[in-house]
């Protein structure tokens, strides 16, 4: 099956660079590409990509308000942002709205493609250094304390596994940490998700940092 996907960036040479590596893939395919988030969000909706690759800053319309607006309306892209600045809370507020990760423009061709198909697959780019920096940078300034209510519907295990999605371990860590086979990590995390009324692990870590259940500095240090 190929990931059909839509590139968004103001800047020619960046899009052109992208669809190469992208349309040389066999399992990737360039459906369309934008210049600034009104577009991104026009052809988001008419050529429905499985990925769209997000420049954060653009013209018109940024990144961020045009991943809110497909978020919003429930579009099922999955959302990569593309960055080359430090990171500001704009952008952990994309990570709310449903943005599935980050990558940095200089991003090597075969990480390129592989970020592409972690989240095709319903994944999230939590290991990277860029997201892992976000999240530890803006949990401090998050509501923490004892978790809310919402959590309550968390078995015992299922926190446990949220803790550990918060601190951007994969699936197969988790279950090497806890002691578990993965699939049965997989039917915690599912069962994480539907508790909650999630979207996928980003959210997941992201309401793990807002509720207080984790904290920054929890985080084992960045794995290269």
């Amino acid at each position: 099956m190929t990931i059909r996907v839509l590139i968004a960036d103001d800047q020619d040479l960046v899009r052109a660079g992208f669809a190469m590596i992208i349309d040389s893939r066999d399992d990737l395919e360039v459906v369309g590409e934008a210049a600034d988030g009104v577009e991104a969000v026009a052809l988001a909706r008419s050529l429905t990509p499985d990925v769209i690759l997000m420049d954060v800053r653009m013209p018109r319309m940024d990144g961020i308000e045009a991943a809110r607006r497909l978020a919003e309306c429930g579009h099922p892209a999955r959302i990569i942002m593309l960055t080359t600045f430090d990171l500001d809370e704009p952008v952990f507020g994309a990570l709310r709205a449903g943005a599935s990760g980050f990558l940095l423009k200089n991003v090597k061709p075969g990480e390129l493609a592989e970020a592409i198909r972690v989240v095709a697959r319903g994944e999230a780019l939590l290991a990277p250094t860029v997201t892992r920096r976000l999240l530890d940078r803006f949990a401090g300034a998050l509501p923490g304390g004892t978790a809310p209510p919402a959590l309550d519907v968390l078995s015992e295990r299922e926190a446990e596994v949220l803790r550990l999605v918060a601190r951007a371990l994969s699936n197969d860590e988790i279950a090497a940490e806890l002691r578990l086979s993965r699939a049965t990590v997989k039917t915690h995390l599912s069962a994480i998700l539907a508790k909650l009324g999630l979207r996928d692990r980003v959210q997941a870590a992201v309401l793990a940092y807002e509720t207080g259940l984790v904290h920054p500095g929890s985080a084992p240090p960045p794995r290269e």
